[in-house]
């Protein structure tokens, strides 16, 4: 039961792009097109899921047992780092039109703050490392969702008139603080 709480706790409630606002770059960036946002949320979950392990692992085998613990910003950005590289590779090698869709976006998956602050937060929350990979599928599931959502909204705005001054980021904004406030009320928070 514990496991379905925290899933449902990081994919709607506490969602890391629209109720913790990590992640906002890829989620204005690559919302233009539901392939290139569903791709880039499975990507991020990849990493997500893979960088939450390898750094519950980092930090409860190596980091807390040597009292290294304030190294953990150092260590959970460069296994992150590393990941990224790995995926863009990959993704190069297997899917040339998917890279060249993702474009800037899949490098700066590395700099993406959900992913660190996954991985922070699994740290802070004290979770066993069953429950951090349960975290990382839900956080994931939740920012590939917000993603998704967002990019079947602008598909769908592309065919209706628009006002002049709302064209662009303005209706973006509009519309990220009206899903924002959405997902708050999941929370309870609305």
């Amino acid at each position: 039961m514990n496991l379905i709480v925290i899933f449902i706790s990081a994919a709607l409630i506490n969602n890391f792009v629209l109720s913790q606002f990590l992640g906002i770059c890829p989620f204005v960036g690559v919302s233009k097109k539901i392939d290139s946002a569903f791709s880039m949320g499975m990507a991020v979950t990849f990493v997500m899921v893979i960088a939450a392990m390898v750094t519950w692992l980092i930090y409860h085998m190596i980091l807390v047992p040597f009292r290294l613990e304030i190294l953990e910003y150092v260590a959970f950005i460069l296994v992150i780092a590393s990941l990224v590289q790995l995926v863009e590779m990959f993704i190069r090698k297997v899917s040339k039109p998917l890279y060249d869709a993702l474009g800037i976006f899949l490098p700066l998956i590395t700099t993406n703050c959900a992913i660190l602050g996954l991985a922070l937060y699994s740290v802070l929350n004290e979770y066993n490392f069953m429950q951090t990979l349960v975290y990382a599928i839900g956080a994931g599931a939740g920012f590939t969702l917000a993603l998704v959502i967002m990019a079947g909204i602008r598909e769908e705005l592309e065919l209706v008139d628009v006002p002049g001054s709302f064209k662009g980021a303005a209706i973006t904004m509009i519309i990220a603080g009206s899903l924002a406030l959405a997902f708050m009320g999941f929370a309870g928070l609305i």
